[in-house]
């Protein structure tokens, strides 16, 4: 149990402190938010790899830690921490249904609906507001006034798709890599 508690920490800190690493080569701005594949990446591998509390306790790692360093922010923490929950969570189904392992990978693909589904709203019906005229872009803020908030939150969650989709995507495709050279949470700890 010890030794399993150990690994467990040692690939949040190896993943956390890739994620700040890489942060700065892999954003790119959409309507006053940094869009981070990267992050999506970790939380598909490490939601697969550790269940979703490691997976959780890593975005918020990861999001402080790229606040303080000016490559992240606000939106971080509510575009980072619920893709990853979601993938350990529907990992954990998968597992408790007795679903093959090949089966349990894909729960990888799930990141975008903790992201997209759960995140989005929360980021911009509640931290945007708290924000004031810089929490969203003024493009977005006059979309929102003539279209409405369903339209705001339909540009919001399309920017936010151009970067949680290919991070999922390259998050699973790194599994089925790690699963062909034998590194899957069941080798790594004894797990069935």
């Amino acid at each position: 149990m010890e030794t399993t508690y150990v690994k467990k920490l040692a690939l949040l800190a190896i993943f956390s402190a890739l994620g700040v690493a890489i942060s700065p080569f892999t954003w790119f701005v959409a309507f006053g938010t940094k869009a981070y594949p990267a992050q999506h990446m970790i939380n598909a591998i490490l939601g697969v790899l550790l269940g979703p509390l490691w997976t959780t306790i890593a975005a918020i790692f990861i999001g402080i830690i790229r606040n303080i360093l000016g490559t992240g922010t606000v939106y971080a923490f509510p575009g980072g921490i619920f893709g990853g929950l979601v993938v350990g969570l529907v990992y954990w189904v998968f597992k408790r249904l007795k679903l093959s392992e090949k089966i349990r990978l894909a729960a990888a693909l799930c990141e975008p609906i903790g992201t997209l589904l759960i995140g989005a709203p929360l980021a911009i019906f509640l931290v945007a507001p708290w924000m004031g005229p810089q929490g969203y872009s003024a493009t977005l803020l006059d979309l929102t006034a003539i279209e409405g908030p369903l339209f705001g939150y339909l540009i919001f969650v399309t920017w936010w798709a151009l970067s949680c989709v290919p991070g999922t995507v390259l998050g699973f495709t790194v599994l089925v890599v790690l699963k062909r050279i034998g590194i899957s949470r069941e080798t790594l700890f004894g797990e069935k």
